[in-house]
C-alpha cells in the first residue's frame, strides 16, 4: 500500500501496488482473451517466461495459479509437463454467482422475478432473428419432454423431466443472440433446475404433476410456432404471460421464501 499527503496537508487513500505475479498475469490473461494465445497453445517454458518478465520462478508459478484459478491454463506437472491455455469453463462463473445468491440471501421469488424480465425479452430476440435450425432444436426440447411425459407417471423421473423443460428454456436463451443473455441464463440453469426439481417432488400429486408437464408441452409448441412465424411481439406477449402463470406454480407455499442456499444444503 502506498499512501501520501495532498496539498491541504491531508492523508491522500491508501493506494494498493500490485504484485509482480498479478502483473504477468495481467498481461497472460490479456493475451489470451485477446486471442493472441488460443485455446490449446502451449505457453513458453518457464525458462523462457521467466528471462522474458526478468522474474523468479516462484514469481512467475504464483502468476501461473492467479491464472489457473481463472481456469484460463492448465498447468501439467511431471516430464511431459507444461502449461497449455485453456477456456473459462461456466460451471466456475456458476458456482461464484451461485454463492454470491446464496450469502445475500437470495429468495427463489427474486431469481425467478429476474427470469421474468430476462426471458420474455429473450424470447422476442429469438423470434426477430430464428432460423429453420432454432426452431428445429426448439420442437426437438419439445419434444424430447413429450416423450418422457408420454411414458406416464409409473415410469416418470420427475428430476429428469424438470432437466427437459428446462432444455427448452436454455434454448430461447442460447438462440436470442445476445451472449450476455445466454451467459445469465447458463449461470442460472443450476438454481433453476434443482428449483424446479425441488417444486415438482415436493408435490404429492403426481397426477396434476403430469397434467402440468403436458400444458408445458402445448406452451412449448405455440411459443415455437409464434417464432417460427417470426411474430416477435406477441411471442414475448405469450411468453411473459406463461411464466407469470408458472411462477405462481412453482413458487407455491413456503418454496417463494426459501432462499437460493436452501436448494444447496
Amino acid at each position: 500500500m502506498v499512501a501520501g499527503i495532498g496539498a491541504n496537508g491531508e492523508a491522500k487513500k491508501l493506494v494498493r501496488v500490485p504484485k509482480t505475479a498479478e502483473l504477468i498475469a495481467d498481461e497472460l490473461r490479456s493475451r489470451i482473451v485477446r486471442g493472441v494465445l488460443k485455446k490449446g497453445d502451449a505457453l513458453p517454458t518457464e525458462v523462457e517466461l521467466v528471462k522474458q518478465f526478468g522474474v523468479s520462478r516462484p514469481t512467475l508459478r504464483e502468476a501461473f495459479r492467479i491464472l489457473e484459478s481463472e481456469s484460463l491454463i492448465v498447468v501439467r506437472r511431471g516430464s511431459r509437463g507444461g502449461v497449455l491455455v485453456s477456456s473459462p469453463d461456466i460451471s466456475v462463473a456458476a458456482r461464484d454467482f451461485g454463492l454470491l445468491l446464496q450469502m445475500s440471501g437470495t429468495t427463489l421469488a427474486d431469481v425467478y422475478d429476474a427470469r421474468k424480465v430476462l426471458e420474455p425479452a429473450a424470447v422476442e430476440m429469438l423470434a426477430a432473428r430464428a432460423t429453420p435450425a432454432d426452431v428445429n432444436d426448439l420442437r426437438t426440447a419439445a419434444g424430447a419432454l413429450a416423450v418422457l411425459v408420454n411414458d406416464g407417471v409409473e415410469q416418470a423421473d420427475f428430476n429428469e423431466w424438470s432437466a427437459a423443460a428446462f432444455r427448452f428454456h436454455d434454448l430461447i436463451l442460447e438462440r436470442s443472440g445476445n451472449t450476455t443473455l445466454a451467459l445469465f441464463g447458463a449461470v442460472l440453469r443450476e438454481v433453476i433446475t434443482r428449483h424446479m426439481a425441488r417444486a415438482v417432488t415436493t408435490s404429492t400429486d403426481a397426477a396434476e404433476i403430469e397434467k402440468q408437464f403436458k400444458q408445458t408441452i402445448r406452451v412449448f409448441t405455440k411459443l415455437t410456432n409464434l417464432i417460427e412465424a417470426g411474430e416477435a411481439a406477441q411471442a414475448r406477449t405469450f411468453w411473459s404471460a406463461h411464466m407469470d402463470r408458472a411462477g405462481r406454480k412453482m413458487l407455491w407455499g413456503d418454496l417463494a421464501r426459501e432462499t437460493v442456499i436452501d436448494l444447496f444444503v
